[in-house]
């Protein structure tokens, strides 16, 4: 299937047999006419999947519950409300086609065939799916043999060949892999991103025996398990994946480590800490990032002791926070509101021998004041001062924008003259944030001294920000 194809000329394509006799239309338009309550029944099914459409809600459960008698008219129209929402309309359409007393008809299959080939972001995975429809439609079956999967699959391969395997096939290069197992991993990632992740390992684990996995492949089903946030099933998963041989890298750990927390599963993420420190290898050892989302967990559920034996932890297996850690941990600290915790990790820093720098001072002084904290803004300032780190001119810049922001003037021109009394130089942002507060708070007069200054020391002004003022 070309990705130039349109819905249209796909529905068409398939509705060949249809339109050579009336019967079928006329059933299904006296069908849709028989069809009492079914603008209800709609409203009550479209409903449903919005309120349950995230992946770690049970969708499927909430629909059985609906108790609502599916017909191929509901089907469409509930398909058709979701034309540019994909992955939840062919979720939809998987669970109306496991319903007992139902299957599709050639209109529903039109219908979601159009969707995914005319699909907003035209994802490439989901022509397979096309693929797939497109057989079952034509053949009249519920599922799709083995064989002919992999007869989709490659020749799917054979049409959208990978960069590698055109290289390959130029240089008359043997490839190890099988080609198939690409367009397999595109089927298994389309329907993992449509939280069909049970369905996916199903597919899986038929189709191994056939074509051999890839690490791809275990990564794709143990990001599925993790976006329905089901962090047991994904450990299964990468059990496999180790046992067959492959390795998997620190960002699929992370991945786990951020799923575990996120789903309160504290425990376990020490055990995988445990596990990637004494059984991962070089490319999978925990890192600052790997450290950083477990201590923003151990924070938000108030468990500081923990936190900071981690960090100690982190110190003697020789990962050494950087400047992003530290960001991300005092962001995070801040949005949950924990900012007694910000500034004892900071001390805990400076007593284990890596006090923070002037970056990490400004990255909390960014958080503060993006918050329009500015009490905990300038005690955090006055911090600096006392541990003597010295304010940079990044540091003033974000105190003047921060009090324009929350209408204090004064405490922009008192910053503006403690930096003369501090001996630091303003740079060309400097006389930007000042200038642009100014003219903000209508102090036009203050501003346009500002400006003729500029332009008397010869100073280039950033053209857009020029022509605003």
């Amino acid at each position: 299937m070309q990705e130039t194809h349109s819905g249209e000329n796909l529905s068409a394509t398939m509705s060949m047999g249809l339109s050579a006799t009336m019967s079928a239309g006329l059933a299904f338009e006296l069908e849709k006419t028989l069809d009492t309550g079914g603008i209800n029944n709609v409203d009550k099914v479209y409903k449903t999947v919005l309120d349950y459409s995230n992946p770690e809600y049970k969708m499927e459960w909430a629909l059985d519950k609906l108790g609502i008698e599916l017909t191929t008219p509901l089907v469409v129209e509930v398909l058709d409300r979701f034309h540019f929402e994909e992955k939840l309309a062919f979720r939809f359409f998987n669970w109306a086609g496991h319903q007992e007393h139902y299957s599709h008809k050639p209109e529903s299959y039109n219908k979601m065939i159009d969707i995914l080939s005319s699909t907003k972001y035209k994802v490439k995975q989901f022509r397979i799916i096309c693929d797939l429809l497109d057989y079952m439609k034509r053949s009249k079956k519920n599922s799709v043999p083995i064989e002919v999967l992999l007869t989709i699959l490659r020749q799917y391969t054979e049409k959208h060949l990978t960069h590698l395997q055109k290289f390959a096939k130029k240089k008359k290069i043997r490839v190890k892999t099988q080609p198939e197992i690409n367009a397999f991993n595109l089927l298994l990632d389309a329907m993992c991103k449509c939280c069909l992740v049970d369905d996916a390992e199903t597919m899986f684990k038929r189709v191994k025996s056939k074509v051999k996995p890839n690490a791809d492949t275990y990564n794709i089903l143990f990001f599925g398990w993790c976006r329905v946030r089901n962090p047991k099933r994904g450990m299964c998963v990468l059990e496999d994946m180790i046992e067959m041989g492959h390795t998997p890298e620190n960002f699929t750990y992370n991945t786990a480590i951020d799923t575990f927390c996120k789903a309160g599963m504290l425990t376990d993420v020490v055990e995988l800490l445990e596990f990637m420190k004494t059984k991962g290898s070089t490319m999978s050892s925990p890192m600052a990032k790997t450290y950083a989302i477990m201590m923003v967990a151990l924070i938000q559920n108030d468990r500081m002791d923990e936190c900071f034996k981690l960090l100690a932890d982190m110190i003697d297996s020789g990962c050494l926070p950087d400047v992003s850690t530290y960001k991300e941990l005092i962001d995070d600290m801040c949005l949950s509101r924990k900012i007694e915790a910000a500034y004892k990790f900071l001390e805990e820093m400076g007593r284990t021998g890596y006090p923070p720098d002037i970056v990490t001072y400004n990255c909390f002084l960014k958080v503060l004041c993006d918050n329009k904290n500015n009490d905990e803004a300038v005690r955090l300032y006055q911090k600096m001062i006392e541990v003597g780190c010295m304010p940079s001119v990044q540091t003033y810049n974000i105190l003047i924008e921060m009090f324009f922001r929350i209408g204090d003037p004064d405490g922009a021109f008192e910053t503006w003259d403690e930096m003369d009394r501090r001996g630091c130089a303003r740079d060309t942002d400097t006389y930007c944030v000042m200038i642009e507060g100014l003219f903000g708070c209508s102090n036009t007069r203050d501003a346009m001294f500002l400006l003729e200054q500029v332009i008397n020391r010869g100073m280039k002004l950033p053209y857009k920000k020029f022509d605003s003022f």
